[in-house]
């Protein structure tokens, strides 16, 4: 279990200087525990450096299962919704972030053949402009200049997940357009989208093989086997955010999520310090940006020279 971290907050504090002091980051995710799991060690570096970062959460995760076999005990699945709000504000603390909920219903994850429909209500099945709406009034309220998301697929196929992408979408293109969503705040256009991409296959693939190398089982060998390269797929990162001095703070962020992490599995299965050697960056690609910059990029600000 990895030792106990100072927070991105403390850190922010302690440092002489902040020299972002003004940029403002919003990151949307589907469920409470995903802030922590993608992008978590970016966000940290920003805290640190004065970044103003807000977490958007588009559901409780009250469908969610308990994926640590340590918390699988009477009362939790029972209180499932109330839990994940107070793992979601212990790592909110940690990651030294403010946060929003949208306030939408989690969709579960279908299982079967042929897959069950959606339950009712949930946010899978939210027409994009409705669902957008609180959004839309959120980026307009924080003024971010930089706004992170999942692609198309969502990360991976949960419905949530690729709502979550829709929604985010439309609420960016439709923030900054005064003809869109008028009773929803003034007007406010961010200046970049990008969508997360650290759960790549190349990623995987080197932290696996260096694993292999220093004689230790690997978490990835067995996926690693059924998962297609995709070479065009990959060639979609565009910038690579060095954070590696903060992989602890995203580690302590994860762990606050005790109902989804378990502290013995697959997450803590690659030692730190080999992560922080083979594999230094979170990744992104840069999906629309309202600057100039070049890609590749190792800032998820490059180009952006003002923050009013």
């Amino acid at each position: 279990m990895p030792s106990a971290e100072p927070t991105a907050q403390s850190s922010a504090t302690d440092a002489a200087a902040k020299p972002r002091a003004g940029y403002r980051l919003m990151h949307v995710h589907a469920h409470p525990d995903d802030e922590s799991s993608k992008g978590a060690a970016t966000t940290a570096k920003y805290v640190a450096e004065g970044v103003d970062v807000h977490v958007v959460t588009c559901t409780g995760g009250e469908r969610g299962s308990i994926l640590n076999p340590k918390m699988d005990r009477p009362g939790i699945l029972e209180n499932i919704h109330e839990i994940r709000r107070q793992e979601m504000e212990r790592a909110r603390d940690i990651l030294g972030v403010t946060q929003d909920w949208l306030g939408f219903v989690d969709s579960g994850w279908p299982e079967g053949d042929p897959l069950p429909p959606l339950p009712d209500g949930c946010f899978g099945l939210m027409p994009v402009e409705e669902a957008a709406e609180p959004l839309v009034r959120l980026i307009r309220s924080f003024r971010p200049h930089v706004v992170t998301t999942y692609d198309e697929r969502g990360g991976y196929p949960h419905p949530d997940h690729v709502k979550c992408h829709e929604v985010s979408v439309e609420a960016f293109h439709a923030a900054g357009d005064p003809t869109r969503y008028p009773d929803a705040g003034e007007p406010w256009q961010p200046l970049k989208l990008y969508y997360h991409h650290s759960f790549n296959r190349p990623r995987m693939q080197a932290l696996h093989e260096a694993m292999v190398e220093h004689g230790l089982d690997s978490p990835w060998g067995e996926r690693l086997e059924t998962w297609k390269p995709e070479p065009e797929w990959d060639a979609r990162i565009t910038t690579r955010v060095p954070c590696a001095d903060y992989f602890g703070v995203r580690d302590q962020a994860l762990l606050a999520h005790a109902t989804q992490i378990d502290p013995d599995g697959h997450w803590f299965a690659i030692p730190r310090e080999l992560q922080e050697k083979v594999w230094p960056t979170e990744d992104y690609e840069l999906v629309v940006s309202h600057v100039e910059t070049q890609v590749p990029e190792d800032d998820l600000f490059a180009g952006i020279t003002h923050t009013c």
